[in-house]
């Protein structure tokens, strides 16, 4: 069975690369650790399909050493323990590389059994990973390597992969690939930063292809087809999940509606309805808040509107929940008192309650003081009078403060009025 195109054509030399010019380019700082000839543990951070293997493989045919190949997903203690095993041999007397892909799928004790190896330099690690390495991998690990992140590849340079995709598919199938205009660009657009995905949508328009008089023809049409949804980079577990839920937010707290509505559509193509409307529900509460209190109860309304009709019919009161938060008046004031409240517990931990707010009725015989004292608010003008509610040691402490907005600025006002009133 033929090798995917991605493998068949992956390049050979830096220059060949698409893409990672911040890191690759003449100058940059990872051409010339590589160039240097002395590689130091590294971790390359990044979505799928966008060069780690590529350059990790690079790196391992020019150097000496012994190369180790170990997938996370499918790597044992055993693989663990024969790659240790060259350690000291023959076999590793110019060092030992070991490129762990998906690093992140190896538990703590796998990786801490390399530890005392990549320290005393017994072995040199280029580990990858799609998610966050300070999340995903080994403190201690991520501590004795060097982090370099790569980055979708754009269209412009993406392009070059998908013609010289084309090129190869053309003389494997011996007859050339008449590609009509925009095909090219087209898949490398729609590959969202992706060269594997590129080049399997260029494969599968070579196998899809029109024989002609001239050739093989890839169509638009069939282009269009085979890539309309691959520009869809998301996975609900990985850090693309939570970067666009985390823009969705801050594109509302910002009050810009157009960017909201364009992150919701995303989640929405991605089928991933579930976690658009719980982000919803929390903005409506953390950004929107007591600046129109009303924004919780619709967004609840447009949310059980929405998944009760499903998609496609879904998108329209989701767009009227965004819309309508968007462009409200905004507080976080709510948010933030509790979030001092907390504070608060954490520093102080859970203290006394005052005497006359404890569900008490009796006093034991070594009460200083007698009775509850609690002063009922509804028997006072205004239903309103002054004692004390906080624990003694945080008597003067104050979490909320009223918002600038219409809505809490009315608060502030008939709380100056309590006040100024109390008995």
């Amino acid at each position: 069975m033929a090798a995917p195109l991605a493998d068949r054509i992956r390049p050979q030399t830096l220059d060949d690369v698409v893409g990672q010019q911040h890191l690759l380019a003449p100058g940059k700082p990872l051409r010339r650790i590589i160039e240097s000839g002395t590689i130091p543990n590294m971790i390359f951070y990044g979505p799928s399909g966008v060069g780690k293997t590529t350059v990790a493989s690079i790196i391992a045919a020019r150097t000496n050493m012994t190369l180790h190949i170990l997938n996370g997903t499918q790597a044992g203690v055993s693989d663990i323990k024969s790659v240790i095993a060259d350690v000291g041999t023959f076999a590793g007397m110019n060092g030992i590389l070991l490129y762990l892909d998906e690093i992140q799928y190896l538990n703590k004790k796998q990786q801490q059994s390399l530890l005392a190896y990549i320290e005393k330099g017994d072995i040199t690690l280029i580990a990858s990973t799609t998610e966050n390495p300070y999340f995903a991998v080994y403190n201690a690990v991520i501590s004795r390597s060097t982090v370099f992140e790569f980055k979708p590849v754009d269209a412009a340079e993406m392009e070059r992969a998908v013609i010289r995709a084309f090129e190869k598919l053309g003389e494997a199938q011996g007859a050339p690939l008449l590609l009509d205009d925009g095909v090219t660009a087209h898949i490398a657009l729609g590959s969202g930063g992706d060269v594997r995905k590129a080049m399997n949508a260029a494969e599968l328009c070579a196998l899809s292809a029109v024989p002609t008089a001239d050739g093989m023809r890839v169509t638009m049409e069939v282009a269009q087809s085979l890539t309309q949804r691959s520009n869809m980079r998301y996975d609900r577990d990985g850090d693309a999940h939570y970067d666009i839920l985390s823009a969705l937010q801050k594109s509302i707290r910002g009050s810009d509606e157009n960017a909201a509505l364009h992150y919701a559509a995303r989640l929405l193509e991605a089928g991933d309805l579930i976690s658009l409307t719980r982000r919803l529900l929390v903005i409506a509460s953390e950004d929107v808040g007591l600046a129109y209190p009303m924004a919780p109860v619709i967004v609840k309304a447009c949310v059980d509107n929405a998944l009760a009709l499903g998609m496609p019919e879904a998108r329209i009161p989701i767009a009227e929940a965004i819309v309508l938060m968007a462009t409200a008046p905004k507080s976080n004031s709510a948010y933030m008192a509790m979030a001092a409240a907390q504070a608060d517990l954490q520093k102080y931990g859970p203290l006394d309650f005052p005497r006359h707010l404890q569900n008490k009725h009796f006093d034991g015989e070594g009460a200083a003081v007698r009775g509850q004292h609690y002063l009922y608010p509804h028997d006072f003008k205004n239903h309103y009078v002054r004692q004390q509610y906080l624990p003694d040691e945080i008597a003067d402490h104050v979490y909320y403060q009223f918002g600038e907005n219409k809505t809490e600025q009315a608060a502030a006002l008939y709380r100056k009025k309590l006040l100024d009133e109390a008995e």
